[in-house]
């Protein structure tokens, strides 16, 4: 078997469930799992979401789910799991994906505003992570990948709410794999930099070189490049990895401010 055959056959048998699916990295995600060999349920808030990154999967030959689910309701967290376990048998592997972002200064942000971030992003990640954990300890173990951001370490100027809650879910990575190991079950966080999607194209007239300027390999990231990662945590590769947040940066928050450049 070549190394791209036995790449695609990695994840085979496993199911996964990976929420806010519908598009750019979670999309991205989606397909990389399956492309490793594993049956994909997406989820999001609306069926147009997620419908045609189930019909993507279906087309790579895995079995897909799309189920409508808000990450911030518990009811809603139960019943996705429940759907998954009916339909696809089993859950193995959850990816939490789902957030959202504004963009406004600290001394202007409004209640509502720091609510509308904090409760998908964070809040979200836990209700996910306790309600598929629970199946796990039960099923003898899992897989746990958060979606976390540089914001986990920068201080990035009108991303108050942002960045609390992306820094948030690291400190949350590592307390859920110290909790949860002795269920056989890791939980890591993987913080892109930055990545070009339909979202960080609108902060810059030309995104991609602003910050390829600033990045040690010379371009910004793709959704493609976080998905990869996940599928090798989500792998049997990544089997003694816990607790860790692997930024996908191409080196970008390892370089200092360097006044000789």
């Amino acid at each position: 078997m070549s190394t791209n055959d036995a790449a695609r056959q990695a994840l085979q048998g496993q199911v996964v469930l990976v929420t806010g699916g519908g598009r750019g990295i979670g999309r991205a995600t989606a397909l990389a799992l399956a492309r490793a060999g594993a049956d994909v349920a997406v989820s999001a808030r609306t069926a147009a979401e997620i419908d045609a990154v189930a019909a993507e999967v279906h087309g790579l030959g895995r079995r897909a789910l799309a189920v409508v689910s808000d990450v911030t309701r518990e009811a809603d967290c139960r019943v996705a799991v429940e759907q998954v376990v009916s339909r696809l048998g089993r859950l193995d592997i959850l990816v939490n994906n789902a957030g959202v972002q504004t963009w406004k200064p600290l001394l202007e942000l409004e209640e509502h505003e720091w609510d509308f971030v904090l409760n998908p992003n964070l809040k979200g990640c836990f209700l996910c992570t306790q309600r598929v954990a629970r199946r796990m300890k039960d099923d003898g173990g899992g897989r746990i990948v958060n979606i976390g951001s540089g914001s986990n370490q920068r201080a990035f100027p009108n991303l108050v709410n942002y960045t609390a809650s992306k820094g948030g879910i690291e400190m949350f990575t590592k307390v859920a794999a110290v909790e949860l190991g002795q269920y056989h079950i890791t939980v890591n966080c993987v913080a892109p930099g930055a990545i070009e999607i339909e979202r960080t194209k609108l902060e810059a007239g030309d995104y991609a070189g602003t910050w390829a300027k600033l990045t040690p390999l010379g371009r910004v990231g793709y959704p493609k490049d976080v998905g990869r990662v996940v599928a090798f945590l989500a792998s049997e590769d990544g089997d003694f990895v816990t607790g860790q947040t692997l930024f996908v940066d191409g080196g970008l928050f390892t370089k200092p401010a360097w006044p000789y450049d």
